[in-house]
């Protein structure tokens, strides 16, 4: 279409079919949208949905859909995000695949606290003192145990120590899945539970 043959006054009807001439030439057109734009494409159509079918819902109706959706979505982003997420993660058992004594787990921990590898040294020591306690017959030997489970079971077991266990329990979940560094501070905490728990 020549600049010539545009009407000077176009009405919404034209201006609209212009529009779509317009944009349908090849040249603006790219090829099949990424992943993304057709989840997003997808998403919309379903809402695109749910409101044309809630024509003789009230308008009220409509925003609390629209609310609980977008509640649904955060929770499920922080679920698998948040704080909530880590502490799911925290049902990874103490030990992992590793198979030691506690003393091979002290020697562990001692090596890595000399390398200043404080957070290999505290998880190292943790093992160590659930080992002990395993050895001992204070717990029994069971795979899948979690950090709290430990805290919990040993603390019930040997009440003397149990805000010892606790303090533990939470400095390693707090250096693990915490995100907060570790020390040599902290560590020597662990060694103190750990002679503790061996005396």
């Amino acid at each position: 279409m020549a600049v010539s043959d545009v009407p000077v006054d176009l009405g919404r009807d034209e201006a609209r079919d212009a529009a779509v001439r317009e944009l349908s030439d090849p040249a603006y057109i790219s090829g099949d949208p990424n992943p993304l734009q057709r989840a997003l494409d997808w998403i919309l159509e379903r809402l695109g949905a749910l409101f044309a079918g809630a024509g003789g819902m009230s308008g009220i109706t409509a925003i609390t859909i629209i609310v609980a959706v977008v509640v649904l979505i955060v929770i499920i982003i922080r679920l698998r995000t948040g704080r909530t997420g880590r502490a799911r993660r925290k049902s990874g058992d103490v030990f992992g695949t590793a198979v030691l004594s506690a003393a091979e787990h002290r020697a562990a921990a001692e090596k890595a606290a000399a390398a200043g590898d404080f957070a290999e040294a505290v998880r190292e020591r943790f093992r160590a003192v659930v080992r002990e306690l395993e050895q001992r017959g204070v717990l029994d030997a069971r795979a899948g145990r979690t950090v709290d489970e430990v805290a919990y079971e040993a603390g019930q077991a040997l009440p003397g120590l149990a805000p010892d266990l606790r303090g533990a329990a939470v400095q390693f979940d707090d250096v693990w899945y915490g995100g907060r560094p570790a020390t040599a501070e902290g560590y020597q905490q662990l060694v103190t539970v750990d002679g503790k728990v061996r005396g």
